[in-house]
Formats: C-alpha cells, structure tokens, sequence
C-alpha cells in the first residue's frame, strides 16, 4: 500500500505577521535606526520650502522691495529763497549781456533764465511753496532786469559813453526808454520766466 502524502507544510511568514488585504508589508515593525520609521507623509503643498525653519516672511515670495524715498531737499525753505536770489542776479546779467550783444530780446534766453531760477531753487530748498512763489517773482524780476542791462549797453554804446554811467546814474531813464520801446513780445518774454521756473522746478523734483 502507498503511503499517504502529506500535506506541504504552510509556507511561512517572513516577518511573523498574517498578510492583511494581500498587503505583503502588513504587520512589519519599524526597522531600528530607522529614523523615518512610521512617520506619516505630510501633505503636498507645492512649496519646495514648506516646514523651513527661519524663513522670514516674504523672503522668497509675496513680499515687495521697499519703496525708494522721495529725494530730500539739500537745505531749508530759506537757503532755497537765498539760492533762487542769487540764481535770478547771475541770470538777469547773462540774459542782459545776450540782449545787448546781439541787440535784440531772445524768447529761449528768457526760457533759459526762469527754468534755472527754478531748478536751482528747488533742488536745494525743496517743493516748499515759498521756494516755489520765490522762484518764479525772482525769474520775472531778473528777465525784467536782463532786458534793462540789455537796453543800456545798446544806449551806452548809441551815446558813446560807459555802461555803468547809463545804467546806474541814468537807470530811471532807462526805465522810461523801455516803457516806450516794450510791446507785445516784450510782456510775453515776462511771462516766461516764471513759467519756466515752474518746469525748472518740476525737473529738479
């Protein structure tokens, strides 16, 4: 007679755990000096930098530079009125000395007069409303001026004589030749000076 077979043995769990739900895995213990061990995955949130420590707030992103401050005046409203004086008074003898040279107003010169009146006033004494105000009476009163200085070299040199003789000893008749010679473009070169202190102003803000 044969002799009964048998039965194979069970075959054996590698790790003493029964296989849960076909999971060959199931039931093994963290392996020792496993520091990752049973440690649960955190969520996916799309930041490559997520759980950092020491990461200041819109270091990386969302965060803006700073603003750049507004330029600050080089001195007070005070030094700006001194300095559109002073600008109007070198103005008003470059204006007057073109004037004369050439015989005849220049409406760029007058330009020219008003913005660095403007310009130099505001760069040093800021977007002060005084500086402003000052700025723009010192440009008129030195084109007026240059068109005067103008107006006695050409006499001084009609009358053969100097021209501080003329200018300074003679100034109210020279206010009264250019009473009678002013016209229309005369008042209009007037206007411009200011106006373009204004723009002087604004380019040196």
């Amino acid at each position: 007679m044969s002799q009964p077979v048998q039965p194979p043995n069970p075959p054996q769990q590698p790790y003493d755990g029964q296989p849960a739900d076909g999971n060959p895995y199931a039931g093994q213990q963290p392996t020792p000096g496993n520091p990752y061990a049973g440690q649960q995955p955190g969520a996916p949130t799309g930041n490559p930098f997520a759980g950092q420590q020491g990461q200041q707030p819109g270091q990386f992103g969302g965060g803006f530079p700073p603003a750049p401050s507004a330029p600050r005046a080089l001195g007070g409203a005070g030094v700006g009125v001194l300095v559109a004086f002073g600008a109007a008074v070198v103005a008003a003898i470059l204006y007057g000395v073109l004037a004369g040279s050439i015989e005849r107003e220049i409406g760029y010169a007058a330009i020219g007069v008003g913005f660095l009146v403007g310009f130099a006033a505001s760069k040093v004494g800021g977007a002060n409303p005084a500086v402003l105000g000052a700025a723009a009476v010192f440009s008129l009163v030195a084109v007026f001026l240059g068109q005067l200085i103008g107006m006695s070299m050409i006499l001084a040199d009609g009358l053969g004589v100097g021209f501080s003789e003329v200018f300074f000893e003679h100034f109210g008749d020279v206010v009264d030749v250019w009473k009678e010679e002013a016209d229309f473009m005369t008042y209009l070169f007037l206007l411009l000076g200011p106006v373009a202190a204004f723009g002087g102003a604004r380019k040196a803000g």
